[in-house]
């Protein structure tokens, strides 16, 4: 802007003037093209780095997953004496062999890492209890009177105590759900357990380290966006100034456009044309980042469902009076996660996100408002729907009556609680029928429908 200056007093001629205006105008955008390049390639270097720890947490999760797989099939496999119980047994651990390949990829990645020895460890003590289980294997092939000699060499090598010799067929057979079942078998399992869960706490470490150096890199990257962005917009309003009538008039049009926050039409002179497309970008990129903002404000990152602030906000905004607010309480959750695990429970908590928001219709609000804990907000409606409600919830409950093999979820229901809108009905009035209503449900035995003010309804047969 100085030699600006000095360049109109020394009286150098507009064209001169422009072409210096010019010159500044490309550096500016040369160094923003370069700052947004590597603001993208910052981005996708943090993706695929957050994508390959994801990556390394499926796997580790696979030796676990490997693990009790084995565990079940052997434990099978003594109770009932199928064969096929043990060809699992030994189809997973000499061929599938998901634990070595989980510990071959974290050790290609992370080898040397807490996360790396933690699965480690959890490798060779699932493989230290592979003895206790060709152990009892052993013994339950003697109980059911097989021929040893068609069994695997692990099976036919393992040497079995002399006092077990003298046991009875059902002693056998005792002794050897004793070993798979007893607490010190138990005891390896939870140990294995806690190694894993080690291995996925660095693994998450790793991931937020990332982030936050990220985060750090992109902050830096859009305040040097933000200051070569001003200079952009101090720069065309000098070329409105000191140009010709031929540049005011239309750079007047852009003016006009940008407070509106519009796109700016590329058309008139070069330099109209340049600023054009640098605001454009600039505009479209801000637009879209807004948007993903605005997205991730309100929606739950687990299930796409509008989260607690979402489901404010619509409270907050929408007519209650014609409106039905429906609460979802997922059963027994705690003892679903105790049980199978916290990731077993989100596989859960996403089926149960999914079903719902399927079953109900496009104007309709999902919302996940914490926990196992969901809401819907169906606009429009009355109490002549409580049958079509209903029959969806039915619906939903019969789906969740069945495991889901493709991720391993368990069986599963809801209970739910309905609530209609009245005139002057306040939104902590609704919430609290319809968090009645959901009471009585879960009182009555769970897996039900109950309405504010009407008699509950099972969800499903022989509920």
């Amino acid at each position: 802007m100085k030699s600006i200056k000095n360049a109109i007093k020394q009286g150098i001629s507009l064209r001169v003037l422009n072409y210096i205006m010019l010159g500044e105008a490309v550096l500016i955008s040369l160094i923003l093209t370069v700052a947004m390049r590597y603001t993208t390639k910052t981005y996708e270097e943090t993706r695929a780095t957050t994508q390959k720890l994801f990556s390394l947490r499926k796997s580790a999760y696979e030796l676990q997953r490997a693990s009790d797989y084995l565990t079940e099939q052997i434990r099978c496999f003594v109770t009932s004496g199928d064969r096929t119980y043990l060809d699992n047994y030994f189809e997973e651990a000499k061929v599938t062999k998901r634990r070595d390949k989980a510990l071959e990829e974290l050790d290609r990645n992370l080898g040397g890492t807490v996360a790396f020895y933690n699965l480690n460890e959890a490798m060779q003590e699932s493989l230290n209890l592979m003895e206790t289980e060709y152990y009892a294997a052993k013994l339950a092939i003697s109980a059911y009177g097989y021929d040893i000699s068609d069994y695997p060499v692990e099976i036919k090598s393992t040497v079995l105590p002399a006092w077990t010799v003298s046991l009875s067929r059902d002693g056998k057979k005792d002794e050897a759900e004793r070993a798979l079942f007893g607490e010190e078998y138990q005891s390896k399992k939870d140990s294995i357990s806690s190694h894993m869960q080690t291995c996925l706490t660095e693994l998450e470490v790793e991931m937020e380290r990332e982030q936050q150096s990220a985060s750090s890199r992109l902050e830096q990257q859009v305040l040097t966006e933000h200051i070569l962005t001003i200079l952009l917009i101090v720069l065309m309003f000098g070329i409105v100034i000191l140009t010709s009538v031929l540049i005011i008039t239309p750079l007047r049009k852009c003016v006009d456009l940008i407070s509106d926050e519009k796109d700016i039409p590329v058309k008139g002179a070069y330099e109209i044309r340049f600023l054009a497309k640098t605001y454009n970008l600039i505009h479209r990129t801000n637009l879209e980042n807004q948007e993903k903002l605005s997205y991730e404000a309100t929606h739950d990152k687990l299930t796409g469902l509008y989260n607690r602030r979402g489901y404010d906000f619509l409270m907050d905004n929408l007519e209650l009076e014609t409106s039905a607010l429906i609460l979802i309480d997922l059963d027994k959750f705690k003892e679903i996660n105790d049980t199978y695990g916290h990731d077993i429970g989100d596989r859960i908590l996403i089926r149960v996100s999914d079903l719902i928001f399927k079953s109900f219709r496009a104007q309709d609000y999902i919302c996940r408002l914490g926990g196992d804990e969901m809401a819907v907000i169906m606009v429009n409606s009355d109490a002549t729907l409580s049958k079509l409600i209903a029959r969806k919830i039915k619906k939903v409950n019969e789906k969740l009556s069945m495991a889901d093999e493709s991720d391993g979820a368990p069986v599963s229901s809801i209970s739910v609680g309905v609530a209609y809108g009245d005139d002057g009905i306040t939104r902590d009035e609704l919430f609290k029928q319809a968090d009645e209503a959901l009471y009585q449900a879960k009182e009555g035995g769970r897996c039900r429908i109950c309405f504010y003010g009407g008699s509950p309804k099972p969800a499903r047969k022989n509920s």
